[in-house]
Protein backbone atom coordinates (compact mmCIF):
# COMPACT_ATOMS: atom_id res chain seq x y z
CA UNK A 1 0.00 0.00 0.00
CA UNK A 2 2.77 2.09 0.89
CA UNK A 3 4.47 2.11 -2.64
CA UNK A 4 1.05 2.21 -4.35
CA UNK A 5 0.42 5.57 -2.22
CA UNK A 6 4.12 6.96 -3.35
CA UNK A 7 3.67 6.48 -7.08
CA UNK A 8 -0.05 7.72 -7.01
CA UNK A 9 0.83 11.11 -5.19
CA UNK A 10 3.96 11.60 -6.91
CA UNK A 11 2.20 11.09 -10.67
CA UNK A 12 -0.87 13.00 -10.07
CA UNK A 13 1.21 15.76 -8.53
CA UNK A 14 1.24 17.96 -11.94
CA UNK A 15 -2.63 17.89 -12.45
CA UNK A 16 -3.05 18.86 -8.96
CA UNK A 17 -0.94 21.60 -8.99
CA UNK A 18 -1.98 23.10 -12.47
CA UNK A 19 -5.56 23.00 -10.67
CA UNK A 20 -4.32 24.56 -7.66
CA UNK A 21 -2.28 27.26 -9.45
CA UNK A 22 -4.66 28.29 -11.58
CA UNK A 23 -7.10 28.41 -8.28
CA UNK A 24 -5.27 30.56 -6.71
CA UNK A 25 -4.51 33.69 -9.56
CA UNK A 26 -7.79 33.39 -10.22
CA UNK A 27 -8.49 34.55 -6.87
CA UNK A 28 -5.47 36.64 -6.78
CA UNK A 29 -8.19 39.51 -8.75
CA UNK A 30 -8.89 40.43 -12.39
CA UNK A 31 -5.83 42.79 -12.74
CA UNK A 32 -4.37 42.89 -16.15
CA UNK A 33 -1.00 41.40 -15.30
CA UNK A 34 2.06 42.01 -18.13
CA UNK A 35 5.49 41.01 -18.87
CA UNK A 36 6.91 44.71 -18.10
CA UNK A 37 5.25 44.90 -15.12
CA UNK A 38 4.80 41.70 -13.07
CA UNK A 39 6.59 39.06 -15.20
CA UNK A 40 10.16 39.97 -16.03
CA UNK A 41 10.93 41.24 -12.59
CA UNK A 42 10.82 37.23 -11.34
CA UNK A 43 12.35 36.03 -14.43
CA UNK A 44 15.15 38.36 -13.36
CA UNK A 45 15.42 37.51 -9.56
CA UNK A 46 14.79 33.27 -10.16
CA UNK A 47 15.55 32.75 -14.29
CA UNK A 48 17.87 35.08 -15.96
CA UNK A 49 20.90 33.39 -14.72
CA UNK A 50 20.43 30.40 -16.42
CA UNK A 51 18.28 30.99 -19.23
CA UNK A 52 20.09 33.62 -20.99
CA UNK A 53 22.59 34.07 -23.54
CA UNK A 54 25.32 31.42 -23.66
CA UNK A 55 24.24 29.43 -21.30
CA UNK A 56 23.57 26.03 -20.97
CA UNK A 57 19.67 26.53 -20.74
CA UNK A 58 17.49 25.70 -24.22
CA UNK A 59 16.15 29.14 -24.50
CA UNK A 60 16.16 32.98 -23.49
CA UNK A 61 13.85 34.69 -20.41
CA UNK A 62 14.70 37.96 -20.85
CA UNK A 63 12.92 39.62 -23.33
CA UNK A 64 9.32 39.24 -24.16
CA UNK A 65 9.86 38.35 -27.64
CA UNK A 66 11.87 35.43 -26.21
CA UNK A 67 10.07 34.11 -23.45
CA UNK A 68 6.21 34.91 -25.60
CA UNK A 69 6.69 31.15 -27.36
CA UNK A 70 7.48 29.53 -24.33
CA UNK A 71 4.47 30.98 -22.54
CA UNK A 72 2.33 27.36 -21.98
CA UNK A 73 5.22 25.69 -21.02
CA UNK A 74 6.76 28.30 -18.65
CA UNK A 75 3.28 27.82 -16.95
CA UNK A 76 3.62 24.30 -16.88
CA UNK A 77 6.66 24.15 -15.69
CA UNK A 78 6.34 26.37 -12.82
CA UNK A 79 3.06 25.34 -11.53
CA UNK A 80 4.48 22.05 -11.28
CA UNK A 81 7.33 22.95 -9.43
CA UNK A 82 9.92 22.00 -11.86
CA UNK A 83 11.16 25.21 -12.49
CA UNK A 84 13.46 26.76 -11.06
CA UNK A 85 14.66 23.65 -10.19
CA UNK A 86 13.91 23.34 -6.43
CA UNK A 87 12.74 19.99 -5.44
CA UNK A 88 12.45 20.14 -1.82
CA UNK A 89 9.00 19.35 0.17
CA UNK A 90 8.11 22.96 1.49
CA UNK A 91 6.17 21.65 3.89
CA UNK A 92 8.18 19.77 6.34
CA UNK A 93 11.77 20.18 8.15
CA UNK A 94 14.01 23.24 7.73
CA UNK A 95 12.55 26.10 4.97
CA UNK A 96 15.33 28.79 5.24
CA UNK A 97 17.83 28.64 3.01
CA UNK A 98 20.79 30.69 2.03
CA UNK A 99 20.55 29.77 -1.46
CA UNK A 100 16.91 29.24 -2.09
CA UNK A 101 15.79 29.59 -5.65
CA UNK A 102 12.43 28.95 -5.47
CA UNK A 103 9.55 30.77 -6.51
CA UNK A 104 6.73 32.06 -4.06
CA UNK A 105 3.09 30.78 -4.50
CA UNK A 106 2.50 34.56 -5.17
CA UNK A 107 5.23 34.59 -7.87
CA UNK A 108 4.07 31.13 -9.30
CA UNK A 109 0.18 32.61 -9.02
CA UNK A 110 1.07 36.12 -10.74
CA UNK A 111 3.22 33.24 -13.85
CA UNK A 112 -0.25 31.51 -14.38
CA UNK A 113 -2.10 34.62 -14.49
CA UNK A 114 -0.08 35.81 -17.10
CA UNK A 115 -0.38 33.23 -19.45
CA UNK A 116 -4.10 32.66 -18.79
CA UNK A 117 -4.93 36.28 -19.44
CA UNK A 118 -2.89 36.08 -23.23
CA UNK A 119 0.50 36.55 -22.46
CA UNK A 120 0.45 40.41 -22.79
CA UNK A 121 3.34 42.16 -23.24
CA UNK A 122 2.48 45.45 -21.55
CA UNK A 123 4.17 48.56 -21.57
CA UNK A 124 8.04 48.97 -22.28
CA UNK A 125 8.10 51.71 -19.36
CA UNK A 126 7.11 49.64 -16.83
CA UNK A 127 9.76 47.26 -18.31
CA UNK A 128 13.18 47.08 -15.23
CA UNK A 129 16.39 47.96 -16.43
CA UNK A 130 18.20 44.76 -18.09
CA UNK A 131 20.28 42.79 -15.61
CA UNK A 132 24.20 43.09 -16.52
CA UNK A 133 25.25 39.39 -15.70
CA UNK A 134 29.21 37.72 -15.93
CA UNK A 135 29.98 36.50 -19.15
CA UNK A 136 30.79 33.29 -18.31
CA UNK A 137 34.76 32.95 -17.96
CA UNK A 138 34.76 34.81 -14.20
CA UNK A 139 34.19 33.34 -11.43
CA UNK A 140 30.67 33.40 -9.24
CA UNK A 141 32.28 33.82 -6.17
CA UNK A 142 34.67 36.79 -6.99
CA UNK A 143 32.42 39.25 -6.34
CA UNK A 144 32.40 38.12 -2.77
CA UNK A 145 35.92 36.86 -2.01
CA UNK A 146 37.72 38.62 -5.18
CA UNK A 147 39.48 36.54 -7.33
CA UNK A 148 40.74 33.52 -6.24
CA UNK A 149 44.19 32.61 -4.48
CA UNK A 150 44.75 29.64 -6.63
CA UNK A 151 42.58 27.96 -9.61
CA UNK A 152 43.68 24.51 -10.47
CA UNK A 153 42.51 22.58 -13.50
CA UNK A 154 42.85 19.09 -14.59
CA UNK A 155 43.75 17.70 -17.94
CA UNK A 156 41.99 17.70 -20.60
CA UNK A 157 40.09 14.48 -21.83
CA UNK A 158 38.39 14.20 -24.96
CA UNK A 159 35.02 12.42 -25.19
CA UNK A 160 33.69 11.19 -28.25
CA UNK A 161 30.16 11.73 -30.04
CA UNK A 162 29.21 7.77 -29.00
CA UNK A 163 30.21 5.12 -26.37
CA UNK A 164 29.91 4.08 -22.41
CA UNK A 165 30.51 6.49 -19.44
CA UNK A 166 33.86 7.31 -18.60
CA UNK A 167 35.34 8.30 -15.33
CA UNK A 168 38.90 10.55 -16.22
CA UNK A 169 40.99 10.34 -12.77
CA UNK A 170 43.42 12.95 -13.40
CA UNK A 171 46.43 13.97 -10.45
CA UNK A 172 47.01 17.66 -10.11
CA UNK A 173 48.93 19.73 -7.91
CA UNK A 174 48.33 22.04 -5.20
CA UNK A 175 50.74 24.24 -5.68
CA UNK A 176 51.52 26.26 -1.95
CA UNK A 177 54.39 26.37 0.09
CA UNK A 178 52.62 26.67 3.87
CA UNK A 179 49.56 25.66 5.18
CA UNK A 180 46.25 27.44 3.99
CA UNK A 181 42.82 27.53 5.34
CA UNK A 182 40.10 27.46 3.10
CA UNK A 183 37.32 29.83 3.29
CA UNK A 184 35.10 28.78 0.05
CA UNK A 185 35.72 26.31 -3.32
CA UNK A 186 34.21 26.52 -6.84
CA UNK A 187 34.09 24.20 -9.40
CA UNK A 188 33.18 24.62 -13.03
CA UNK A 189 33.76 21.94 -16.71
CA UNK A 190 36.05 24.43 -17.99
CA UNK A 191 33.99 25.42 -21.26
CA UNK A 192 30.01 25.77 -21.53
CA UNK A 193 30.07 22.39 -24.52
CA UNK A 194 31.97 20.90 -21.45
CA UNK A 195 28.96 21.09 -19.75
CA UNK A 196 26.91 18.46 -21.75
CA UNK A 197 29.17 15.86 -21.01
CA UNK A 198 29.56 16.46 -17.25
CA UNK A 199 27.57 14.97 -15.04
CA UNK A 200 29.51 15.63 -11.79
CA UNK A 201 33.30 16.45 -10.85
CA UNK A 202 34.90 15.40 -7.54
CA UNK A 203 38.02 17.00 -6.19
CA UNK A 204 39.30 14.61 -3.88
CA UNK A 205 41.69 16.24 -1.63
CA UNK A 206 45.39 14.10 -0.90
CA UNK A 207 47.50 15.25 1.75
CA UNK A 208 49.30 13.85 4.42
CA UNK A 209 48.11 14.96 7.91
CA UNK A 210 50.75 13.27 10.91
CA UNK A 211 48.77 12.35 13.94
CA UNK A 212 45.38 12.82 12.56
CA UNK A 213 43.32 10.76 14.71
CA UNK A 214 39.30 10.98 15.74
CA UNK A 215 35.82 12.00 13.76
CA UNK A 216 37.40 15.39 12.16
CA UNK A 217 40.50 13.64 11.04
CA UNK A 218 39.30 12.05 7.75
CA UNK A 219 41.01 13.37 4.54
CA UNK A 220 43.26 10.70 4.79
CA UNK A 221 41.83 7.87 5.67
CA UNK A 222 37.71 6.19 6.10
CA UNK A 223 34.60 5.93 4.83
CA UNK A 224 34.71 8.94 2.92
CA UNK A 225 38.35 7.89 1.02
CA UNK A 226 41.25 10.58 1.21
CA UNK A 227 38.83 13.52 1.63
CA UNK A 228 36.60 14.92 -0.99
CA UNK A 229 37.03 18.67 -1.03
CA UNK A 230 33.94 19.37 -3.15
CA UNK A 231 31.41 18.16 -5.60
CA UNK A 232 30.29 19.56 -8.57
CA UNK A 233 26.65 19.07 -10.78
CA UNK A 234 24.04 20.77 -12.45
CA UNK A 235 22.84 22.32 -9.66
CA UNK A 236 25.88 22.85 -7.06
CA UNK A 237 28.65 25.26 -8.29
CA UNK A 238 30.23 26.25 -4.93
CA UNK A 239 30.59 25.71 -1.29
CA UNK A 240 30.93 28.36 1.26
CA UNK A 241 31.65 27.89 4.92
CA UNK A 242 30.48 30.02 7.34
CA UNK A 243 32.21 32.26 9.42
CA UNK A 244 35.37 31.01 11.42
CA UNK A 245 35.09 27.27 9.57
CA UNK A 246 37.11 26.17 6.41
CA UNK A 247 39.17 23.32 5.03
CA UNK A 248 42.81 23.01 5.16
CA UNK A 249 44.95 22.49 2.55
CA UNK A 250 49.03 21.90 2.98
CA UNK A 251 52.46 21.32 0.90
CA UNK A 252 52.68 18.65 -1.02
CA UNK A 253 49.03 18.29 -1.39
CA UNK A 254 46.98 16.80 -4.86
CA UNK A 255 43.60 16.98 -6.14
CA UNK A 256 42.56 13.47 -7.27
CA UNK A 257 39.76 14.64 -9.74
CA UNK A 258 36.93 12.17 -11.15
CA UNK A 259 35.46 13.60 -13.92
CA UNK A 260 32.24 11.62 -14.84
CA UNK A 261 31.69 11.42 -18.30
CA UNK A 262 28.77 11.02 -21.05
CA UNK A 263 28.59 10.93 -24.35
CA UNK A 264 25.92 13.65 -25.88
CA UNK A 265 26.50 12.72 -29.89
CA UNK A 266 29.03 15.09 -30.34
CA UNK A 267 32.69 15.02 -29.91
CA UNK A 268 34.02 17.65 -27.30
CA UNK A 269 37.30 18.46 -25.46
CA UNK A 270 37.08 19.67 -22.20
CA UNK A 271 38.38 19.85 -18.42
CA UNK A 272 37.59 21.17 -15.00
CA UNK A 273 38.55 23.66 -13.17
CA UNK A 274 38.58 24.41 -9.47
CA UNK A 275 39.07 28.22 -7.73
CA UNK A 276 40.22 27.78 -3.72
CA UNK A 277 39.21 31.18 -2.10
CA UNK A 278 42.00 31.51 1.03
CA UNK A 279 41.52 32.86 4.42
CA UNK A 280 44.49 35.67 4.91
CA UNK A 281 47.42 34.30 5.73
CA UNK A 282 47.88 33.52 9.38
CA UNK A 283 44.12 34.04 10.04
CA UNK A 284 43.15 30.12 11.65
CA UNK A 285 39.52 29.18 11.79
CA UNK A 286 38.35 27.56 15.01
CA UNK A 287 36.43 24.30 13.34
CA UNK A 288 36.92 22.33 10.53
CA UNK A 289 34.35 21.57 8.14
CA UNK A 290 34.07 17.97 6.50
CA UNK A 291 32.39 17.29 3.07
CA UNK A 292 30.71 13.66 4.10
CA UNK A 293 29.30 11.16 2.43
CA UNK A 294 25.98 9.89 4.34
CA UNK A 295 24.68 6.61 3.04
CA UNK A 296 20.82 5.75 2.05
CA UNK A 297 21.69 1.82 1.88
CA UNK A 298 22.58 -0.73 4.78
CA UNK A 299 26.52 -1.81 3.70
CA UNK A 300 28.56 -0.48 1.16
CA UNK A 301 26.40 -2.01 -1.73
CA UNK A 302 22.91 -2.93 0.18
CA UNK A 303 20.94 -1.66 -3.38
CA UNK A 304 18.27 -4.15 -5.51
CA UNK A 305 15.87 -2.84 -6.95
CA UNK A 306 13.35 -5.05 -9.15
CA UNK A 307 12.27 -4.79 -12.64
CA UNK A 308 8.71 -2.90 -12.76
CA UNK A 309 8.58 -1.73 -8.80
CA UNK A 310 9.10 0.81 -6.23
CA UNK A 311 12.12 0.29 -3.91
CA UNK A 312 13.07 1.83 -0.45
CA UNK A 313 16.65 2.17 1.13
CA UNK A 314 17.60 3.45 4.81
CA UNK A 315 21.04 3.44 6.03
CA UNK A 316 22.56 5.25 8.77
CA UNK A 317 25.57 7.02 10.22
CA UNK A 318 26.68 7.70 14.01
CA UNK A 319 28.05 11.37 14.85
CA UNK A 320 30.94 10.76 17.16
CA UNK A 321 30.75 14.25 18.35
CA UNK A 322 28.32 17.28 18.35
CA UNK A 323 28.04 18.97 14.89
CA UNK A 324 26.50 21.20 13.05
CA UNK A 325 25.36 20.36 9.28
CA UNK A 326 25.61 23.17 6.72
CA UNK A 327 23.73 21.84 3.65
CA UNK A 328 21.54 19.27 2.03
CA UNK A 329 22.45 17.44 -1.18
CA UNK A 330 20.76 14.14 -2.45
CA UNK A 331 22.67 12.27 -4.92
CA UNK A 332 20.70 9.28 -6.56
CA UNK A 333 20.09 8.42 -10.53
CA UNK A 334 17.31 7.83 -13.19
CA UNK A 335 15.27 5.85 -10.72
CA UNK A 336 15.57 8.05 -7.85
CA UNK A 337 12.26 9.68 -6.77
CA UNK A 338 12.56 11.36 -3.71
CA UNK A 339 15.04 11.29 -0.42
CA UNK A 340 14.57 12.00 3.06
CA UNK A 341 17.43 12.90 5.86
CA UNK A 342 16.47 13.20 9.64
CA UNK A 343 18.13 13.06 13.05
CA UNK A 344 17.36 10.49 15.70
CA UNK A 345 18.48 12.49 18.94
CA UNK A 346 20.57 10.47 21.96
CA UNK A 347 17.19 10.50 23.60
CA UNK A 348 14.87 8.76 20.93
CA UNK A 349 13.22 11.90 19.24
CA UNK A 350 13.07 11.80 15.72
CA UNK A 351 13.39 15.26 13.67
CA UNK A 352 13.26 15.34 9.86
CA UNK A 353 15.63 17.66 8.60
CA UNK A 354 15.08 17.36 5.03
CA UNK A 355 13.03 15.94 2.82
CA UNK A 356 13.13 16.04 -1.47
CA UNK A 357 10.11 14.64 -2.54
CA UNK A 358 10.56 15.52 -6.15
CA UNK A 359 13.87 14.27 -6.99
CA UNK A 360 15.48 15.43 -10.40
CA UNK A 361 18.52 13.39 -11.58
CA UNK A 362 18.78 16.49 -14.13
CA UNK A 363 19.38 18.81 -11.14
CA UNK A 364 21.75 17.66 -8.32
CA UNK A 365 20.22 20.74 -6.45
CA UNK A 366 22.39 21.70 -2.96
CA UNK A 367 20.58 23.00 -0.40
CA UNK A 368 22.44 25.26 1.89
CA UNK A 369 20.72 25.90 5.36
CA UNK A 370 20.91 29.89 6.13
CA UNK A 371 22.93 30.35 9.26
CA UNK A 372 20.32 30.59 11.45
CA UNK A 373 18.68 27.44 10.32
CA UNK A 374 21.47 25.20 10.21
CA UNK A 375 20.81 22.02 12.62
CA UNK A 376 23.20 21.54 15.12
CA UNK A 377 23.12 18.05 16.32
CA UNK A 378 24.07 16.33 19.71
CA UNK A 379 27.15 13.61 19.67
CA UNK A 380 25.31 10.71 19.51
CA UNK A 381 22.99 11.54 17.30
CA UNK A 382 21.87 9.18 14.01
CA UNK A 383 21.39 10.62 10.85
CA UNK A 384 18.90 8.44 8.70
CA UNK A 385 19.15 8.44 4.63
CA UNK A 386 15.77 6.82 3.26
CA UNK A 387 15.45 6.82 -0.17
CA UNK A 388 13.04 6.01 -2.41
CA UNK A 389 13.18 4.60 -6.59
CA UNK A 390 10.54 4.66 -8.93
CA UNK A 391 11.31 1.24 -11.47
CA UNK A 392 8.32 1.62 -13.21
CA UNK A 393 7.04 2.80 -16.62
CA UNK A 394 5.04 5.50 -14.58
CA UNK A 395 9.07 7.26 -14.19
CA UNK A 396 9.40 9.34 -17.23
CA UNK A 397 13.40 9.10 -16.61
CA UNK A 398 13.76 5.18 -16.43
CA UNK A 399 15.25 3.91 -19.46
CA UNK A 400 13.87 0.49 -18.91
CA UNK A 401 11.74 -0.39 -16.48
CA UNK A 402 12.05 -4.24 -17.43
CA UNK A 403 15.69 -4.06 -15.88
CA UNK A 404 17.30 -5.18 -12.50
CA UNK A 405 19.26 -2.21 -10.98
CA UNK A 406 21.78 -2.49 -8.90
CA UNK A 407 24.34 -0.26 -7.04
CA UNK A 408 26.83 1.37 -9.45
CA UNK A 409 28.63 4.32 -10.82
CA UNK A 410 27.10 4.16 -14.41
CA UNK A 411 24.21 6.33 -14.57
CA UNK A 412 21.93 3.68 -15.53
CA UNK A 413 22.63 1.70 -12.44
CA UNK A 414 21.31 3.43 -8.89
CA UNK A 415 23.37 5.02 -5.96
CA UNK A 416 21.67 6.21 -2.99
CA UNK A 417 23.53 9.09 -0.37
CA UNK A 418 23.85 12.79 0.67
CA UNK A 419 26.49 15.04 0.76
CA UNK A 420 26.51 17.21 3.63
CA UNK A 421 29.25 19.40 4.67
CA UNK A 422 29.42 18.60 8.39
CA UNK A 423 31.43 20.87 10.97
CA UNK A 424 32.28 18.99 14.22
CA UNK A 425 32.41 21.35 17.66
CA UNK A 426 33.05 20.70 21.26
CA UNK A 427 30.48 19.43 23.97
CA UNK A 428 31.03 22.71 25.63
CA UNK A 429 30.41 24.50 21.90
CA UNK A 430 27.02 22.22 22.14
CA UNK A 431 26.26 23.25 25.48
CA UNK A 432 26.78 27.01 24.72
CA UNK A 433 24.43 26.57 21.97
CA UNK A 434 22.03 24.92 23.56
CA UNK A 435 21.67 27.17 26.40
CA UNK A 436 20.65 29.88 23.70
CA UNK A 437 17.79 27.92 21.91
CA UNK A 438 14.90 26.31 23.20
CA UNK A 439 14.86 22.47 23.19
CA UNK A 440 14.69 21.26 19.38
CA UNK A 441 11.14 20.07 18.37
CA UNK A 442 10.35 17.21 15.72
CA UNK A 443 10.47 19.16 12.30
CA UNK A 444 6.67 17.54 11.65
CA UNK A 445 6.62 14.49 9.89
CA UNK A 446 8.82 11.18 10.01
CA UNK A 447 10.26 10.11 6.60
CA UNK A 448 7.39 7.18 6.96
CA UNK A 449 4.61 9.75 7.32
CA UNK A 450 5.66 11.44 4.17
CA UNK A 451 5.36 8.87 1.87
CA UNK A 452 2.17 7.67 3.14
Amino acid sequence: MLHAKFTGAVYALGAAALLTVSANAADAGKKTVTFTKDVAPIFQAKCEECHRAGTGAPMSLVTYEEVRPWAKSIKQRVATHNMPPWHLDKTSGIQHFANDRSLSDDQIATIVQWVDGGAQKGDMKDMPAAKTWPDGQGWILAKQFGEPGIVLKSEDYTMPAHGQDVWFKPLTAVNIDEPRWVRAVEIRPGTAQGRKIMHHVLARLQQDEPGATGPDDLSAAGANGPGLLMEWAIGKNYDIYRENAGKLLLPGSHIWWELHLHAVGEEIRDHAELAVYFYPKGQEPKYRTRLMLFTGMSGQRGLDIAPNSIAETTGYTLLRQPARLENYQPHMHLRGKAMSMEAILPDGQVQMLSYVDKFNFNWMNNYIYADDAAPVLPKGTIIKITAWYDNTTANPHNPDPNQWVGFGDRTVDEMSHAWVNVTYITDQDYKDWAAKHKPARPFDRTAQQQQQ
